[in-house]
């Protein structure tokens, strides 16, 4: 995959690109990244990439020529049919089901908004449009990272053990389960008996009960319409009594 970042400020990408799993993930040639200023585009003389808005108003909009050419120039030679995501508050939330349908694409295109946002007509050239939360930022680069981080590590190899990315919160609707590591007893609290048993189909009986029990108590709109056994229905009277 070939990720390219469409930004006013480049610099801050150079330290996640070359760290962690970004680091993995290019080293394996899994992901190639690039990050492009879009100013460079701009046909201004003073380089100028936003302007006052039509009809009044505070702040200022972000040009469309300079973006849209941007967008045209790096996709120019994408194979295939290039995504090209909008980070902004506009855009629909962000998911793990999201990342997973990105995360089989060959060319992302990331564009970072600035200033008060961008000219109506930059939506001409894009095919999505993302937004991480309903809180605002100074600009779409700390998004377009996150969506970045959740496509690379869910590309086949990347993590080393691909079943670590299928068995993580959100990828089954659910929280994931609690996890535990040695010593047994930490300050009085102990490992549940049932993990140290050997037993695997109790484990995994537990886990799903756990995951289950831990969506129901902090994020219960993630159950809502979702089709639940007859065994998970009865953990939830049980959780619910």
């Amino acid at each position: 995959m070939k990720i390219n970042f469409l930004t006013l400020f480049p610099e801050m990408f150079q330290g996640i690109t070359n760290a962690s799993i970004w680091k993995q993930a290019n080293d394996k040639g899994m992901a190639e990244y690039e990050v492009t200023d879009f100013r460079a585009y701009s046909d201004n003389k003073h380089n100028k990439v936003d302007d006052y808005p039509y009809g009044g108003g505070a702040g200022m909009v972000l040009r469309a020529q300079s973006l849209v050419d941007a967008v045209e120039d790096v996709t120019c030679e994408a194979p295939g049919d290039a995504r090209v995501v909008m980070l902004c508050p506009q855009g629909a939330p962000f998911s793990q089901e999201k990342a997973e349908e990105l995360a089989k694409e060959e060319t992302l295109v990331l564009v970072c908004g600035h200033y008060e946002g961008f000219d109506e007509r930059v939506r001409s050239v894009v095919t999505d449009e993302i937004s991480v939360g309903d809180y605002v930022l100074t600009g779409g680069e700390l998004p377009a990272m996150i969506v970045a981080d959740s496509v690379i590590r869910l590309l086949p190899g990347v993590l080393g053990n691909d079943n670590s990315a299928q068995e993580e919160s959100f990828t089954d609707g659910l929280l994931e389960h609690p996890h535990y590591t040695r010593p047994a007893n930490f300050r009085g609290m102990d490992v549940p008996d049932v993990l140290l048993s050997g037993n695997h189909a109790h484990i995994e009986q537990w886990r799903r009960k756990e995951a289950l029990r831990r969506t129901w108590e902090r994020r219960p709109d993630l159950l809502e319409g979702r089709e639940l056994d007859e065994e998970e229905r009865a953990w939830l009277r049980e959780f619910e009594e």
